[in-house]
């Protein structure tokens, strides 16, 4: 114990894990515990898309032909805008009585009108009904589709601060309990909404556990786990539980057919969050920040008993007797911008993850307009979700993080340019799976990269806070997606210019490969100035200061 004055919180902390086994049972049982919020967060993030989706194929309803088969009233009905378009928002104004009498389309000069008497859809490329096509939201109420996904996302902003919050203050497993229940309420509450605006708060509602409902529990494992399992734990927990929820969910979509049952079995997951605290313990880092030792001692020794690795006694009474001495004020948030340089990073830091989550999310959503089917399309761009990640656990801790972000988000976004300019089908479709590959391996790298550049006491606050930041800039992808209706491929020329612009700030970020998460601001203070990061932070305070 004479050299306690050498050892702060954070070496404490790891030489009781690594004691007690970095990789033991309990935490392989933890990384298994993410699943269902890996699902819930996939399945919160891209589960609208699924009961937003717009038949292509529909056009003006005309009650005089409702007598005659569906193939017969598209044909009489529809003006030509081309050898293939029909104007779906638009019908001829006519007498249909004649029209129904020679059975022939009118004349193509005939004057048009728009829809008087709603419209009607083609369920072939999304063979169930959604809520579009039931509320009609086509033609002049088409921006409501991207309007609607947007107020989720201000959600997923308003959620992921009070969250963060409330994370730093009452600990991560009652929020994470919070954050599910609200999603739970609002994709419940969906079910009997009956026009946009109820509809839109709820979707609000249930858009504020994006990201929380998962968050919270990856950086809870994270914390529990050795320096040098951190990678393959945090990368195998994407890939398989975010990405494979990805995976499964166009197919629960088809085979339900319905889109309220569908909301209800995109819940299901969330619900296994009220039984998380019986069985995932509380953050030891928290506990110790906030003054909680003896709590903080029982969650330790319930890791040893599990492991079954006895924790030394000097090991234990030197992490009691450093973490008496750790007790930080509760400063939340705004302990980042009282400290300049860790601000300078955190800005950094947004401004890369806006570029990698706008790219991410934009790609995405682009598969209803790729040309292909857009259930198989999502699930083949979703699929590259574990490749790249295995790809990813080889390189990220040779390479590290920075170049993890920047290489493969240039590439990426080359990747988004070229296909703005090849036309629409298999080709458009290969480029945005190739796009999607490389965006995946930096989205999961800056994932890992936040928790572990932010000191504990602002972990989940921060981490928060860097994530709903990119929620903010992630509103508008719905609408880069509809900037397409204007020219075809401006939507991957915005995604593009976004990706290549921001990610190159990834340079100026500290290095975390190899090193535990700090716990304290001097902590980081000691990180940010290792490697390469202090000529970079110095380029920072030079630009800022000229």
């Amino acid at each position: 114990m004479s050299k306690k004055e050498n050892v702060d919180i954070g070496t404490a902390l790891e030489a009781v894990i690594t004691s007690v086994g970095e990789l033991g049972w309990y935490q392989r049982l933890l990384f298994v515990g993410i699943l269902p919020f890996g699902f819930a967060w996939a399945f919160s993030y891209f589960g609208q898309m699924f009961i937003t989706a717009t038949p292509q194929e529909h056009w003006c309803r005309v009650p005089e032909l409702q007598s005659l088969t569906i193939e017969l009233r598209r044909f009489l009905s529809t003006p030509r805008t081309g050898d293939y378009n029909i104007d779906s928002c638009k019908t001829f104004d006519v007498n249909w009585t004649h029209v129904l009498e020679s059975l022939r389309p009118p004349d193509p000069n005939t004057p048009l009108l728009k829809c008087q008497h709603g419209w009607e859809f083609l369920f072939e490329d999304i063979p169930y009904s959604t809520i579009v096509n039931e509320r009609e939201w086509v033609c002049d109420k088409a921006n409501l589709v991207p309007w609607s996904q947007s107020i989720s996302f201000l959600g997923s902003i308003t959620g992921g601060i009070l969250c963060g919050v409330l994370a730093d203050k009452y600990g991560r497993m009652p929020v994470l309990v919070l954050s599910n229940c609200l999603g739970v309420i609002g994709n419940i509450a969906t079910l009997f909404t009956t026009d946009f605006w109820d509809f839109a708060i709820c979707r609000f509602i249930a858009g504020m556990c994006v990201d929380s409902c998962f968050i919270l529990m990856f950086i809870l494992v994270l914390e529990y786990v050795g320096t040098r399992y951190r990678t393959m734990v945090s990368n195998l927990s994407i890939a398989f539980f975010f990405g494979g929820g990805c995976i499964i969910l166009p197919w629960l979509a088809l085979w339900i057919s319905d889109w309220k049952y569908f909301m209800i079995a995109t819940s299901s997951p969330m619900l296994l969050a009220f039984f998380a605290p019986f069985v995932v313990p509380e953050s030891a880092r928290w506990l110790v920040s906030k003054g909680k030792i003896d709590r903080a001692v029982k969650v330790l020794k319930r890791f040893e008993k599990i492991n079954g690795n006895k924790i030394p006694q000097n090991v234990m009474d030197q992490f009691i007797e450093v973490a008496h001495t750790t007790k930080e004020e509760e400063k939340g948030i705004g302990l980042i911008f009282q400290t300049p340089a860790l601000g300078k990073m955190v800005i950094f830091l947004i401004i890369t993850f806006v570029a990698v989550a706008v790219m991410f999310d934009s790609i995405i959503r682009l598969s209803e307009n790729l040309g292909l089917d857009f259930f198989l399309t999502f699930t083949v761009t979703s699929a590259t979700e574990i490749p790249s990640i295995f790809v990813l656990l080889l390189l990220l801790d040779r390479l590290g993080r920075r170049w993890l972000v920047f290489v493969p988000m240039m590439a990426a976004g080359i990747l988004c340019f070229i296909t703005a300019f090849v036309p629409r089908g298999i080709t458009s479709v290969a480029l945005a799976v190739a796009a999607r590959f490389f965006n995946n391996m930096s989205y999961v790298s800056v994932i890992q990269w936040t928790p572990e550049l932010l000191p504990t006491v602002v972990r989940a606050s921060g981490a928060s806070f860097v994530h709903i930041s990119a929620f903010a800039a992630v509103l508008v992808t719905p609408f880069i997606v509809y900037s397409d209706r204007v020219w075809e491929g401006l939507s991957l020329i915005i995604v593009a210019v976004i990706g290549l612009s921001g990610a190159s700030l990834a340079l100026a970020l500290p290095e975390t490969k190899g090193r535990r998460m700090p716990q304290t601001v001097e902590e980081w203070e000691d990180l940010a100035h290792k490697q390469h990061a202090k000529k970079s932070i110095a380029s920072v305070e030079c630009i800022d200061t000229s």
